[in-house]
């Protein structure tokens, strides 16, 4: 299966790093840095859920001038696709769950579209302003950095980035989760109303003891924002 990843990306024009396991990502990623991490759940040793969450939570190296490798996208793959370990793989961290058996027009798709996310903001965006403050909060839009009240700086991911961006852009007002799913271009395998709480989860965890002043669930609608949001 390894193979057959390396060869798809390889002839859609990626540059691949091909590892066996845990041990030999962590070398790779001492070498330099990546966009993202397509990571096998059944690995030797250490499972891939188990280096997600290593990942998400700060360790391995970080390289001058490039994202910290805690905010590096992941792709989880599994033949495991039932939902409740979709759902792990979400709440560990990961930014899309691929299960097995999958083609391979299906896996290029969903790593474009989780590369996507991370890049620059489009052209109509760049002209806005970048850094936005709610609550004590800074979300420097061009960096992608979130800064808690006391200044330091919090990890998050890229569908973190953009659900968080989202509710910012419609602050004070109810979004149903279909609507977030679609302003966040967030693709979690099979979408559901699961798909979205679990990211709302994540991205409240991130916030800490501030999350249940700023993000409200509106029983059978949605989720509201109710910070006041200035952009500067």
């Amino acid at each position: 299966m390894r193979t057959l990843i390396q060869r798809a990306l390889q002839g859609d024009g990626f540059r691949v790093r091909s590892v066996a396991s845990g041990d030999e990502m962590w070398d790779a990623l001492a070498v330099g840095p990546v966009d993202l991490l397509v990571m096998d759940v059944m690995l030797p040793k250490t499972s891939g859920i188990e280096l997600c969450r290593a990942i998400r939570n700060g360790q391995g190296t970080n390289h001058v001038g490039e994202l910290p490798l805690a905010q590096t996208p992941i792709i989880m793959v599994s033949a495991r696709g039932e939902e409740r370990d979709r759902v792990l793989g979400l709440e560990i961290g990961a930014d899309d769950y691929v299960a097995k058996p999958f083609g391979q027009r299906e896996l290029l798709a969903r790593v474009r579209a989780v590369l996507r996310r991370g890049q620059s903001a489009p052209a109509a965006e760049v002209s806005r302003k970048e850094t936005i403050l709610f609550a004590g909060w800074k979300l420097d839009l061009r960096r992608r950095e979130l800064t808690d009240p006391s200044g330091a700086v919090v990890d998050i991911s890229g569908a973190e980035h953009d659900l968080l961006t989202s509710f910012l852009d419609n602050p004070q007002r109810v979004i149903a989760r279909d609507r977030l799913l679609e302003l966040s271009r967030t693709r979690l395998g099979d979408v559901s109303d699961r798909s979205i709480d679990v990211l709302v989860s994540r991205l409240r965890r991130k916030l800490g003891a501030d999350a249940d002043s700023l993000i409200r669930t509106v029983r059978g609608l949605g989720y509201i924002f109710v910070a006041e949001v200035e952009r500067v």
